[in-house]
């Protein structure tokens, strides 16, 4: 069984109030289902610009894609959490991520944990805003039973595991990351080892839960080559295949893009897709071919 496709676009950087709501009312335009705010330093901050981003549009869900977890304290996040679900009418989507860029909790002046204790952090916020969000005198009251549903996100095993355990979304980041943030993609064969120790973790919510898988690139025919060169830096080490074959990639026609699409999401379970802000126009034909699929 697939689950019907959803179309997300991860939005950064405007340079007025003007320009960003322009933005989102293009994003519902062209028929995306989320407008996504990431969470790095140097960006918007991701509360307020969801709240503009809902004022703007009626359609989409808004999301954060994806909190830097161990920046938050977990009781004063539930509050922004609940209050931004509460005022956008329960159209929030809670996208949660343990940390990656040691450089920002440096600026930030926040020691940088291990791994595993920024993934024990991302649990434990998890647990606490459930925990709180279903106190019936919790306040603000979020206008979704439970709060928003949880997107959460991770590569690694541990990461992967919290998400399989509490997330109705588990968000593929389809890249190892370094501590500087450098990505290199990941090929099919690991992204099915990923996508199977997932859905075997699931066990009876695995037809339920939403496998969200965070394109990367998006290139034209004529602009292969260009794309190439460019992916060099990002390819894993003794990468011997087609860039076609990185699932976080994708190179084509639009009907052709569309096909790697329907095939990715029977092979790995990848039913919704989010692209990033530059790609908003070049992904909407594929938006118009599958949706509704």
């Amino acid at each position: 069984m697939v689950l019907p496709f959803r179309f997300g676009v991860n939005l950064t950087a405007p340079t007025s109030r003007t320009e960003w709501i322009q933005t989102c009312r293009r994003a519902e335009a062209l028929g995306y289902d989320v407008i996504g705010v990431p969470d790095h330093l140097g960006m918007p901050a991701p509360f307020p610009a969801l709240a503009i981003a809902a004022e703007a549009t009626e359609r989409p869900r808004l999301n954060t894609f994806v909190l830097n977890t161990p920046f938050y304290n977990p009781v004063l996040l539930a509050r922004d959490v609940a209050g931004l679900d509460q005022l956008t009418g329960g159209r929030f989507e809670l996208g949660l991520g343990s940390g990656y860029v040691e450089a920002e909790f440096e600026a930030a002046g926040i020691r940088f944990p291990s791994a595993g204790q920024r993934v024990k952090h991302l649990e434990e916020t998890v647990v606490t805003l459930r925990r709180l969000f279903r106190d019936p005198e919790y306040k603000p009251q979020p206008a979704q039973t439970d709060g928003p549903p949880l997107l959460i996100a991770g590569w690694g095993e541990r990461g992967l595991r919290v998400a399989a355990e509490h997330g109705q979304i588990v968000a593929f980041t389809g890249a190892g990351t370094s501590d500087t943030g450098k990505l290199t993609l990941a090929d099919v064969e690991t992204t099915q080892k990923k996508t199977d120790y997932v859905r075997e973790l699931l066990g009876n919510r695995a037809e339920s839960v939403e496998f969200n898988l965070l394109i990367q690139g998006i290139a034209a025919p004529e602009e292969r080559e260009a794309a190439l060169a460019y992916l060099t830096e990002y390819l894993p080490f003794g990468f011997g295949g087609e860039p076609e074959e990185l699932p976080t990639i994708l190179l084509g026609t639009p009907d052709r893009m569309a096909d790697t699409l329907r095939e990715r999401r029977e092979r790995f379970g990848f039913n919704y897709i989010t692209v990033l802000g530059h790609n908003l126009d070049k992904f909407a034909p594929l938006i118009e071919r599958l949706k509704g699929e």
